[in-house]
């Protein structure tokens, strides 16, 4: 198989899924991976996918998100290894907030080992998940519910903002390289943005494949949280920028 032809069905086989492993693409070309990392660098360095640890991605836009059925199935492993680490963190007995995203339904999932915990989500499924210890306090915030089981609007801001928890669980979409954090959904940033204000701690929970990932809404800073997860060291701009706003940064492994 010739090497265009090659390339050329590795972008259209990211397109069709979001997000592909480099081994699946190994298998699927019968290459070895060592072959399609070369490819996936050099279509990356051409800009027509995105690299991330272990495989690639397309994003196809700064205003849409990635479908919710693709996005579950994404960097599960190391989805894993932050919700594990995030949880760590989390004492029993706290009362938190956690957002809508994927990687906060596994966090949620990673908090069911914990004791007498109060939850305040606008998250279904993140509800769904701890809702099932029976020690558990869990409150769903009203509004309008998404497809994926958000739940978002002006009523569902006022809604957080009438608490004070000890912990704010909270994932994002997209992380520039100045250190703004970046959100598709206008009003799914005005509900964080409200989750962030009403916690005394924050912590921010994204995988290697958020920092440099494109959105259009400007949700927070870096330094205004109180320690980051993510799941391998992200390259330098990053890192020196995380290492300047002072914020702890934590590798999952």
């Amino acid at each position: 198989m010739g090497l265009i032809l090659r390339h050329q069905q590795t972008i259209e086989l990211v397109k069709a899924r979001g997000y592909i492993s480099i081994d699946e693409l190994a298998q699927y070309f019968n290459v070895t991976p060592q072959t399609i990392r070369r490819d996936i660098n050099q279509l990356a360095d051409e800009g027509l996918l995105r690299r991330y640890h272990g495989g690639a991605a397309y994003d196809s836009s700064t205003v849409a998100n990635t479908e919710y059925s693709m996005r579950a199935g994404q960097l599960l492993e190391e989805k894993r290894r932050i919700a594990e680490a995030v949880a760590k963190d989390v004492p029993d007995h706290a009362s938190i907030f956690i957002n809508i995203g994927t990687t906060t339904e596994a966090i949620a999932h990673a908090l069911l080992q914990h004791s007498g915990l109060k939850v305040i989500t606008n998250n279904l499924n993140v509800a769904k998940i701890l809702s099932s210890k029976q020690d558990f306090e869990v409150m769903i915030a009203s509004g309008r519910v998404r497809p994926d089981g958000g739940v978002i609007g002006q009523a569902t801001a006022d809604f957080f903002k009438q608490f004070k928890v000890d912990y704010a669980l909270v994932g994002i979409s997209g992380i520039d390289q100045d250190g703004t954090l970046l959100d598709f959904d206008f009003q799914e940033v005005c509900v964080s943005q409200a989750i962030m204000v009403g916690a005394r701690k924050i912590f921010l929970a994204a995988d290697s494949s958020k920092f440099g990932r494109n959105a259009m809404n400007r949700l927070a800073s870096l330094d205004q949280v109180d320690r980051i997860y993510t799941d391998e060291m992200p390259e330098k701009v990053y890192f020196d920028r995380i290492k300047a706003s002072g914020v702890p940064l934590i590798i999952a492994e």
